[in-house]
């Protein structure tokens, strides 16, 4: 069962394994173990961050295509729930309209950009995708009428993921069951069943193949394997997972904008995980968004803890402002790729292969 679960694709580390079994745990009991709204909210932002690397890592690790296009269907996805709401209301067929249209507007870009570009070398492709995720980005900001323009789409859910649905009077284990924990829990299963979905697409005959592509791409045409169809396909799949990480978030958020899901900083961040957690391992995404996210979202706290209590030492004490979180969230970066070059699941096999040696 765990064998068809994973696709075969076992941690090949002890270390590895025992770390992503804490992370499945942590995120599976997080409002029980880490009560509060922020902390919540962490855990929530780590599960659609896990899909949408992993999506990212499938074209960049898997394949060796380099795009920049990753976040326009992640806004593809967001906007489809936020549009359809809108117009509709807050249903679950509203939902299911919004996520199907998302789906065929990434199938259909995906394909156009994937037939059209993949033909050129890896940095014009990358430039073509980045010029076309900057229109998108433009034109979502333009259509006001359909998207809200800057000011972005508020819109209600159906009200058993509100957080004021309350079903039982009696908190569970100190936390109140509302609408925000049950959306929560939907999130989970739906991060969890994506992620088993990757795994089981890397680890087919067509994810070889893809391999096979990104170590020698000539070689896998002189075999018979038609790089572009090959290429073509995978770029889809990616975007098509990107959609669904697109729109966990604007259910999770319950609002969508051009910066909130569309944005290049996302993209950077999507690049960042995907180095720290290893790159063509999709457990890496796991690892890389805990990592990432945790620090991003409470460096500034301990900045602070260390920013008082070293008030007497006014050096130490400056360079400690949570002021300056981004100086410590770059130095963090750099050391993880000095010491980990190949993420941090490469690390942990590379140890695990060289003790079992």
């Amino acid at each position: 069962m765990l064998n068809r679960l994973l696709s075969g694709d076992y941690p090949r580390s002890k270390v590895l394994a025992v770390i992503l079994v804490t992370l499945l745990l942590g995120l599976a009991f997080a409002p029980f173990l880490f009560p509060g709204v922020k902390a919540l909210s962490v855990a929530a932002k780590v599960l659609i961050f896990v899909v949408l690397v992993a999506s990212f890592d499938l074209l960049l690790g898997y394949t060796g295509i380099v795009s920049f296009a990753h976040t326009m269907f992640f806004g593809i996805g967001a906007y489809g729930i936020a549009v359809a709401t809108t117009r509709l209301g807050p249903t679950w067929t509203a939902l299911g309209v919004g996520i199907g249209g998302a789906l065929v507007l990434s199938l259909l870009l995906s394909l156009a950009v994937g037939l059209f570009s993949l033909r050129v070398r890896a940095i014009f492709f990358a430039m073509i995708t980045l010029a076309v995720a900057a229109a998108f980005q433009t034109l979502a900001s333009q259509l006001s009428d359909i998207t809200g323009g800057e000011d972005g789409l508020t819109f209600k859910v159906p009200e058993i993921l509100s957080p004021s649905f309350e079903p039982f009077d009696d908190p569970f284990l100190g936390v109140t069951i509302d609408g925000r924990l049950i959306c929560y829990y939907l999130l989970f299963v739906t991060a969890v069943a994506l992620v088993l979905a990757l795994l089981r697409i890397v680890n087919s005959p067509f994810g070889r193949v893809l391999q096979a592509i990104r170590e020698n791409e000539f070689r896998a045409e002189a075999i018979g394997y038609r790089v572009v169809v090959y290429r073509t396909t995978s770029s889809v799949l990616s975007a098509l997972f990107a959609t669904m990480a697109g729109a966990m978030l604007a259910l999770w958020l319950r609002y969508n904008g051009p910066d909130t899901s569309l944005s290049f900083e996302i993209m950077m961040d999507c690049l960042l995980i995907v180095v720290i957690g290893g790159m063509g391992t999709i457990y890496g995404s796991a690892i890389g968004a805990v990592l990432f996210l945790v620090a991003q979202s409470y460096l500034q706290d301990l900045l602070r803890l260390g920013h008082e209590a070293t008030s007497g030492l006014p050096w130490v004490s400056a360079l400690l402002s949570p002021d300056r979180w981004l100086l410590w969230l770059g130095v963090l970066f750099v050391l993880s790729v000095y010491y980990f070059p190949t993420g941090v699941v490469g690390r942990l096999r590379a140890a695990a292969a060289r003790k079992a040696g």
